[in-house]
């Protein structure tokens, strides 16, 4: 089996400026196990130590995590540890030729799951309708496109026309607050991405989990350099789920390694979660390291 295998290391780590008596937490950190991505080992873990941690899996199929810390403490670290293969996804040459307007899932009821797709073409709490992201997804959407061919120029526009820029938005900001600033992050460009879409009808998820980055040539890799990222999927009838990555400029592939989907980030945010305290204060550190591992056989 071809393919690229991973250990994905995912830690998070709060400080209070004083003792925290109760943490209650829900996590999207465990790869989905897919037809393309295969989860090997997969572990999360507390310190301290939860007193009760469980998963389930919720309303789209994702592996959520639930804990509960009742030991005083003002520092809570959660890791997750994954070993993960990764195949390129099939396309299906004639599901992807199909012209952009057949592939609205409300009117394709002779596809199985258009009825499961139907949920992402409706606007969400991050991902409104919106007047100005249907304007600027028509120079892409034209009549008789091709669904992948109109997607994927979508993809580079935005890619080209919106910087990357840390810090020049927050997880509150709207579409309105990218179009202003014309910056912003993965997390941005997908909302953005797919508020074009489903604002013609179309069916698009975001996609939450990590991006293998590779070192700059001759030098080592950095342990710890690598991040959460977002990303969508395009619903193509008969043809599954078509992966874009704005950030990038790019399909995902072998390089990505899903965690979870939604409707937009707010369905699956890496950890968030109540917390019993005095603390006026906390810190918030976030580390993710992606490494590939040689052997690829299964």
């Amino acid at each position: 089996m071809n393919g690229t295998r991973y250990r994905v290391r995912h830690t998070t780590i709060y400080e209070y400026d004083d003792d925290v008596t109760d943490s209650y937490g829900l996590a999207h950190i465990t790869p989905r196990s897919l037809p393309w991505q295969f989860v090997t080992d997969h572990r999360v873990e507390t310190d301290p130590g939860a007193a009760d941690q469980r998963t389930s899996e919720d309303h789209f199929g994702n592996t959520a995590t639930y804990f509960q810390v009742d030991e005083d403490h003002r520092r809570l670290r959660i890791e997750a540890r994954s070993e993960v293969h990764v195949l390129t996804a099939p396309r299906d040459a004639t599901a992807d030729g199909q012209s952009w307007e057949r592939c609205r899932p409300t009117e394709r009821g002779d596809v199985a799951d258009a009825w499961q797709a139907v949920e992402f073409a409706l606007p969400s709490d991050l991902v409104p309708f919106h007047e100005r992201a249907r304007d600027y997804a028509k120079v892409s959407l034209t009549p008789g496109r091709s669904i992948v061919e109109a997607s994927v120029e979508l993809m580079r526009r935005v890619h080209a026309d919106f910087a990357y820029k840390q810090g020049a938005t927050t997880v509150s900001s709207t579409i309105d607050d990218l179009f202003e600033t014309q910056a912003g992050v993965c997390q941005d460009f997908a909302h953005l991405t797919l508020a074009c879409l489903r604002a013609h009808g179309l069916a698009a998820r975001y996609v939450s989990g990590y991006l293998a980055t590779d070192p700059p040539p001759g030098k080592p890799r950095v342990v710890g350099a690598d991040a959460s990222h977002a990303w969508l999927a395009v619903w193509v009838p008969g043809g599954g789920w078509l992966a874009l990555d704005p950030t990038n400029d790019q399909l995902a592939g072998e390089k990505y390694v899903t965690v979870a989907w939604g409707r937009d980030y707010a369905d699956v945010p890496p950890v968030k979660g109540v917390i019993f305290s005095e603390a006026s204060s906390s810190t918030l550190d976030v580390e993710v390291d992606v490494e590939p591992v040689a052997d690829t056989a299964l």
